[in-house]
């Protein structure tokens, strides 16, 4: 999904905590999400590209997977 060295350097916008990435649910409309593992919002991977804007986030609580 997303390279490992990639996701080394990535953090969220809002808390600048490392994200980490989950599996997208049938019949969300993107590939996948990072989600925080902070603050919780989960950003959309669509077409292959993370999209870390606050904006774009959705809430989710921080992730059990």
């Amino acid at each position: 999904m997303i390279d490992k060295q990639l996701l080394d350097i990535l953090a969220c916008p809002a808390c600048k905590k490392p994200v980490q990435p989950e599996t997208a649910r049938p019949g969300e409309d993107v590939q996948g999400w990072l989600a925080c593992t902070g603050c919780g919002l989960r950003y959309p991977i669509r077409e292959g590209i993370p999209v870390m804007l606050v904006d774009e986030a959705a809430s989710g609580g921080p992730s059990n997977d």
